[in-house]
């Protein structure tokens, strides 16, 4: 164990991404996580493409530098063992629907009499309050519901859901916050143990503030743009001559001065038709044309050069094969290697952000299903007998 927050004990008893994810945050910095599964199955996770050696590779890398266990909290001797569990704990993350833990009798008094002092992390998709809180949380939708997928794509073509969980992972960034927060408030103030409400809608829907105001302020209703959409001129994605694509940002003014005497057109930068954004956003289309066709004239390589001498903010839109070679990547070590029993070696990313004392870990991918059952449930007291006979049971 090695990180700052070594010593920290933490629960989770989530499924798949947000708050899974919240949890191997705190792991990466420390942080013992133990991870709950239903005997036999699993988190859902597990089973996710692609696989390898009937190895999920999602799996591996998302519970990362956890301990598992099985256990059923649905069965009253189940809950009874969770709850001795959750004695020592600082943090509990969950993810069921609202309302779910309390109709299988795991309710917050049962959870404070158990631990008053724990941080609970209650992760949904729209919430524990509301109209629409009991009904399922699912990334898709609550990106959608959030604002995000209208503002993405093409004009001229349907919205875009993103390609990856990107809600989940933004919303598991919350839930990392509120725990930290709270057990900020807890140690360090004396206050008392609380729970954290994070949605999944909300989450997304925070990154959201300026359309919030504009459409409060003006009326606004921002619509897909495509390459367009951004709040300065020009910023886009073009094309290079050997068929490559750059995302050129020139977000303030200053930036747009480079590139303008860089493409020989120094007399924009005392235009007043181009010499401020609020000019250039009402010349857009003449704008963006006038890039693509400089861009056009180039080289992926040399225009990058060519915009790094100058200091216009620059850079080619990468494939994860071009991340895997690029040597800003190789130097940061953002790419770590991590052992993993059937895999081998696995790459994954590394411990983001980096501390300069205490720096995080990742000590192992995804363990196997109830791998550390001995283990944890031998330091609350079950004898190995009790341990086979509560499998049996199917209890854990």
């Amino acid at each position: 164990m090695s990180g700052p927050l070594t010593g920290l004990k933490v629960l989770d008893i989530a499924t798949v991404y947000a708050a899974p994810f919240a949890a191997a945050l705190l792991g990466d910095y420390g942080a013992e996580v133990i991870k709950v599964e239903i005997p036999g199955k699993g988190d859902p996770a597990r089973g996710f493409q692609p696989m390898k050696l009937d190895e999920s590779i999602p799996w591996a890398t998302i519970s990362r530098n956890k301990k598992t266990i099985t256990l059923d909290l649905r069965k009253e001797k189940g809950q009874e063992i969770f709850l001795k569990l959750l004695a020592d704990q600082d943090v509990l993350f969950e993810n069921f629907r609202p309302g779910t833990l309390e109709k299988w009798g795991i309710t917050m008094e049962r959870i404070r009499e158990a631990n008053p002092n724990i941080i609970v992390v209650r992760v949904s998709g729209y919430g524990q309050t509301g109209p629409k809180r009991e009904l399922a949380g699912f990334g898709t939708s609550a990106t959608a519901f959030s604002g995000y997928t209208y503002i993405t794509g093409e004009p001229d073509r349907p919205p875009l859901s993103p390609p990856i969980s990107l809600v989940d992972y933004v919303t598991g960034l919350f839930a990392t916050i509120g725990a930290i927060v709270a057990l900020y408030h807890r140690d360090v103030y004396g206050g008392e143990g609380q729970e954290i409400d994070v949605s999944l809608y909300e989450s997304m829907f925070r990154m959201m503030e300026v359309l919030v105001a504009s459409y409060d302020q003006l009326g606004i209703i921002m619509e897909r743009q495509g390459r367009d959409n951004s709040l300065a001129v020009p910023v886009g994605i073009f094309q290079t001559a050997d068929k490559k694509w750059m995302v050129l940002t020139t977000s303030t003014d200053r930036t747009f001065y480079r590139l303008a005497e860089l493409m020989g057109r120094a007399e924009m930068v005392t235009d007043p038709r181009y010499s401020t954004n609020k000019a250039r956003e009402e010349r857009r289309a003449e704008l963006m044309s006038l890039v693509e066709e400089w861009i056009g004239r180039f080289n992926a390589k040399e225009l990058q050069e060519l915009c790094d001498q100058n200091g216009v903010p620059i850079s080619p839109v990468y494939s994860i094969k071009d991340i895997f070679n690029d040597p800003q990547y190789q130097s940061r070590q953002s790419i770590i290697e991590v052992e993993h029993a059937t895999l081998g070696k696995v790459k994954l990313p590394s411990v983001v952000p980096k501390f300069s004392k205490t720096p995080g870990t990742v000590r192992k991918t995804g363990a196997s299903l109830g791998e550390h059952n001995v283990e944890v449930f031998s330091q609350l007291g079950f004898s190995l007998e009790e341990i086979e006979l509560l499998q049996k049971e199917g209890i854990i």
